[in-house]
């Protein structure tokens, strides 16, 4: 009999171990239209991990993504993402325009532009979001630029990417 416990745990527990790891990331995705002298940015964020932290920092439980959230959620998105998503462009930073949101399935994607970028020589992204409560927190920032693509993995230690044209 404690054979078989023995046994059923050293199978069992390899099981639960694998199931329970986390993976913390965050996607971003920037784009340059020349054409409409704008920066168009997708960043996709896990909910639950971003509720985790605005219902810490904001001592309110903000019920994210459900009937129960509350109406000015977008004022704590936008002072969240304004504090750990800078951008500058040829050298200045940027203030970026709040769009919007949307939920899908687990993520919420924002939406944000720069708006009056004649010319883009250079654009480097310093992103932090969620490095704070989870240090094994990875930020993939994947830019855009005519036909040039480049993509960076940025995490606590090296939250930062400059690309120059």
């Amino acid at each position: 009999m404690k054979f078989k416990k023995i046994i059923v745990i050293l199978f069992v527990l390899p099981l639960f171990a694998f199931t329970l790891h986390k993976y913390y990331v965050s996607l971003c995705e920037i784009e340059y239209l020349k054409e409409k002298q704008s920066i168009q940015i997708t960043l996709g964020v896990f909910i639950e991990d971003l509720e985790f932290i605005l219902d810490k920092n904001s001592g309110k439980s903000l019920n994210l993504a459900s009937k129960a959230e509350i109406a000015n959620v977008d004022d704590y998105y936008k002072k969240y993402l304004n504090e750990h998503l800078q951008i500058l462009a040829n050298g200045k930073n940027q203030l970026y325009k709040y769009i919007g949101k949307e939920y899908d399935g687990d993520i919420v994607r924002f939406y944000l532009e720069i708006t009056d970028i004649k010319e883009l020589k250079s654009i480097e992204i310093t992103n932090n979001i969620l490095i704070s409560e989870f240090p094994d927190q990875k930020n993939i920032v994947k830019i855009k630029v005519k036909d040039f693509n480049k993509t960076f993995y940025l995490n606590k230690s090296n939250n930062k990417s400059l690309l120059k044209f």
